[in-house]
């Protein structure tokens, strides 16, 4: 299992409105992507966080997430969606019970 975690810097012109509206066009469009297992996303608690967006997504394995980055809709949410929101991004992968074949999970 591969988890991969991506962080963003909001555009300052982000208003809470739209940031609720981007929590929600991420689960809508990364869950229709079929290697996608899960979505999680979610925004900071605290005021003046560094990085005030987060995507959490679990894949089966490394050649099931570079599948879904070439997928179409996960092109298009990350050239609109994301492209329109954040400054910045920061994204961070680990593998989830290495070792241990996924066939059996």
């Amino acid at each position: 299992m591969v988890y991969q975690i991506m962080l963003f810097k909001l555009k300052p012109e982000v208003t809470p409105s739209q940031l609720e509206h981007l929590m929600m066009a991420t689960r809508m469009s990364l869950l229709k992507i079929p290697e996608v297992l899960s979505v999680k996303c979610g925004k900071s608690i605290e005021p003046d966080a560094q990085w005030p967006f987060f995507i959490a997504l679990d894949f089966e394995s490394l050649e099931k997430l570079a599948m879904a980055q070439d997928d179409p809709i996960f092109l298009k949410f990350h050239s609109g969606t994301l492209a329109a929101n954040a400054a910045e991004r920061l994204v961070i992968r680990y593998e989830m019970e290495p070792g241990k074949s996924v066939k059996y999970s």
